[in-house]
């Protein structure tokens, strides 16, 4: 081929030929020779650069597209007995593809944990994008395994708690490590059981009684691999860590920062500050104060503590214990914050005009004295009018004035249009002795948007700074909700009433304006939960794609270096943007920064898991004395195994098996997330108010599960085993509708928008097969 090649060309052959990928294999096909290769490398370049090709070694490939032999790691077995499989080098920008693993009869029996090299083969349907087939197995770390552990005559058996886990681990006498019947254990595999035989285990560890309270966060942390103790050396070095002095920093002792946390607070790492701009030409204006904790004083690049806190990414948070990514003596003591003692900080003192809007922000490397240590409640009182001893000094200097700053900043936030969900956060209050003593759903105050206000400007003005200074950091980016999961919210609004905008970019204005509609009816909470699952997880990276939840264009986390590791990342980036010393970032942390923003993105998921879990687990312990109760509460997912169930009073979420829902068969919908009843044409999908009995909480896996009695208002006999819905609005033995007019039209609308949606699928794989 004599003429060069267009993009389109490129992407069309790469498309086209997945192996052949190279530099070399291009120039090859299109026939380019000798200096007309200079041109090729530019043109592969750009494509680099705007995003439609990732380069893996000296090869180009489509980066939302796997490669033809991939390395994957399996996943455990569905409800189904399938086997699913992760790509372990996986690049696009959109959702990670679904990969089923198809064994042949000759290969392996293979498990939870295991990589494999496996040829992958596009396919497209419902619920996977790729069939993968064996090459080899390529090895992996030992599965591990959390369980209560059983003894038997020959050894024992371990019980896992994860809550999908049905298979026990067989454990041989001499891999027991001394463990006592019915003592929660972690083992590791031993070995491949068969086919039809059960994997076996050594224990490596023994944690305990798991009917103690306290085991509860000790099982997810064990669970999830979170490290929960420091290497002596780590703990050495922080003990040998003294105070900061005011060489080379800027004494800011004198000025009245506060630290404004919930009462239970186990770290005070920011404190605020505001007063009236006295500048005329900023009339209304506010100079706001944002104080940080310098831990990068103390934790320096390549030391011991900085390889532990690189390594946990982030401190984890559980009702009863927090697993701190630093140890006390800094995480507890030389940087928190603490009442009357001066602490090194980074501080950044912003400018605001009356409306709100950033006018300049300046950083300097501080050392300050906080006046007082308050928390949300007593902040709020004050300033509804009831101060405290403690806070009736400091309601006009300084509680007063950071009101009257969020005032503006509130304006300039409702001009933004950040993401406005409602989604109450419950907190799960334990007794001295570690028991469940209530779940409460925790209340937003001002003060709390107040801190939350001055914190976004302050990772917005250390974003803006690096920028502007062209220094490497991590941005927090959370990029736009994939089109496929917008189209799955409009159909959820569409289906309840209301409407989300078609046909343009969505902003989070439209997604308000759609939130807005739905505050205060039923459908409110279904709303809200809908929209927040059409959400990409939010992660940290060098390059910049903005925060779509926040409606932000650079956003950088760089509040909480105590609990964070980014944090402490971008303190380091302002060290070296501003020249302070020589404990800012390295050149070998710049290499690496993409690495860094993918581990500590792991690491976040995997304590959000964590926490997750643990509340799971003690709500099911706060309900397990209520078996046989009847609870309330609406229909938060829907899976082809069975209906959960989030009820009102406690935020618990529980399974109806879809065993139990009846007579008839229920067929799933995962485009719909519903189920309907194939001689009814009842439809059952997310939001609905349900009336259910509790039939079991079971502590230690954190499994709930219920029986249905009313799905909207219509009544329900569940027949365990059996199928079709009975009681209150349905014919005996029928399965038609009766009473008033057969299917409420919600139903109708849903079952009419499926059949609709179903036959333009159908009609356009008929043109695409024209085609």
């Amino acid at each position: 081929m004599s003429k060069h090649p267009t993009k389109a060309e490129i992407l069309d052959w790469i498309s086209a030929n997945p192996t052949l990928t190279s530099k070399r294999d291009i120039a090859k096909a299109f026939g380019i020779k000798g200096a007309a290769r200079i041109d090729l490398k530019r043109v592969l370049k750009e494509l680099e650069e705007e995003g439609h090709l990732a380069k893996r070694k000296k090869t180009y490939r489509d980066p939302d597209r796997l490669p033809p032999v991939s390395v994957l790691q399996i996943m455990a077995p569905n409800a189904d007995g399938d086997l699913f499989a992760k790509p372990l080098e996986w690049h696009g920008e959109g959702v990670e593809p679904i990969i089923l693993f198809v064994p042949r009869e000759s290969d392996p029996a293979l498990g939870e944990g295991d990589r494999i090299l496996a040829r992958l083969q596009v396919v497209h349907e419902e619920d996977h994008n790729y069939e993968a087939r064996l090459i080899r197995r390529i090895g992996a770390s030992p599965r591990k395994v959390v369980g209560i552990f059983r003894k038997g005559a020959e050894g024992g058996r371990i019980l896992p708690i994860d809550k999908g886990a049905d298979k026990e681990w067989a454990v041989a006498a001499d891999a027991t490590g001394g463990a006592k019947d019915g003592e929660l254990v972690e083992g590791e595999q031993a070995g491949p059981g068969g086919r039809m035989g059960l994997p076996r285990a050594r224990i490596t560890m023994r944690l305990g009684d798991p009917t103690e309270p306290r085991a509860v966060s000790l099982i997810a942390i064990h669970q999830h691999g979170i490290p929960d103790d420091f290497p002596p050396e780590v703990l050495a070095e922080a003990d040998g860590m003294k105070p900061a002095g005011l060489k080379g920093r800027t004494d800011l002792r004198d000025m009245p920062l506060i630290t404004i946390d919930p009462f239970d607070a186990r770290d005070r790492d920011d404190a605020v500050f505001a007063e009236p701009d006295d500048d005329p030409k900023n009339e209304g204006g506010h100079i706001l104060w944002v104080a940080i904790a310098d831990v990068a004083h103390y934790v320096r690049p390549n030391s011991k503590l900085d390889d532990e806190a690189r390594k946990r990414g982030n401190s984890s948070y559980f009702p009863d214990r927090v697993v701190p990514m630093l140890p006390d003596r800094l995480s507890g003591d030389l940087c928190s914050l603490h009442e009357g003692v001066p602490r090194a900080c980074v501080a950044v003192r912003m400018r605001i005009n009356a409306m709100g809007e950033k006018l300049d922000q300046r950083f300097v490397r501080g050392l300050m004295r906080s006046p007082a240590a308050l928390n949300y409640q007593e902040v709020q009182a004050a300033q509804n009018g009831e101060p405290s001893d403690k806070t009736g000094p400091l309601l006009d200097p300084v509680i007063r004035p950071l009101y009257a700053a969020y005032e503006a900043l509130k304006q300039a936030r409702e001009r933004r249009q950040p993401l406005d969900l409602d989604l109450p956060e419950r907190k799960v209050i334990l007794s001295e002795d570690g028991k469940v003593e209530s779940v409460n759903f925790t209340e937003r105050l001002d003060a709390h948007r107040l801190i939350e206000e001055f914190m976004i400007l302050a990772n917005v003005s250390a974003a803006e700074t690096l920028v502007a200074k062209k220094t490497p950091l991590l941005f927090r980016v959370h990029e736009e909700p994939p089109a496929d999961k917008l189209e799955s919210l409009r159909d959820t609004a569409e289906a309840a009433g209301f409407s989300l905008a078609k046909g343009q970019v969505v902003k989070t204005a439209h997604l308000n304006r759609l939130l807005h509609q739905a505050a205060g009816s039923d459908e409110s909470e279904l709303i809200n939960m809908a929209t927040l699952r059409s959400m990409t997880q939010a992660y940290y990276s060098p390059k910049n794609f903005g925060h779509f939840g926040l409606a932000l264009q650079n956003y950088a986390h760089f509040t909480s270096p105590i609990r964070r590791y980014s944090d402490l990342i971008v303190h380091r980036a302002l060290i070296t943007a501003h020249g302070w010393d020589d404990d800012g970032l390295t050149p070998g942390e710049i290499e690496r920064l993409e690495q860094i923003g993918q581990h500590i993105s792991d690491t976040e998921r995997r304590s959000m898991m964590a926490e997750r879990d643990t509340t799971d687990r003690y709500l099911a312990a706060f309900l397990s004395d209520r078996i046989g109760a009847e609870f309330t509460g609406r229909v938060s997912g829907i899976a082809r195994f069975g209906v959960f169930v989030k009820l009102d009073e406690t935020g618990a979420d529980g399974l109806i098996p879809i065993s139990t829902l009846g007579r008839e068969y229920f067929k799933f919908d995962q485009e719909t997330a519903t189920l309907m009843g194939s001689d009814t044409g009842r439809i059952i999908g997310l939001g609905m108010r349900a009336r259910v009995k509790l039939v079991e909480a079971a502590p230690v896996t954190g499994g709930i599960a219920f029986e249905l009695l009313e799905l909207d208002d219509e009544g329900y006999d569940s027949v365990p085993g059996g199928r079709g819905p009975r009681g209150r609005g349905f014919n005996r033995g029928k399965g038609k509708p009766r009473g008033k007019g057969g299917p409420s039209p919600h139903r109708k609308a849903a079952k009419a928008k499926k059949k609709d949606a179903k036959t333009k699928r159908k009609v356009t794989r008929q043109r695409r097969s024209k085609g």
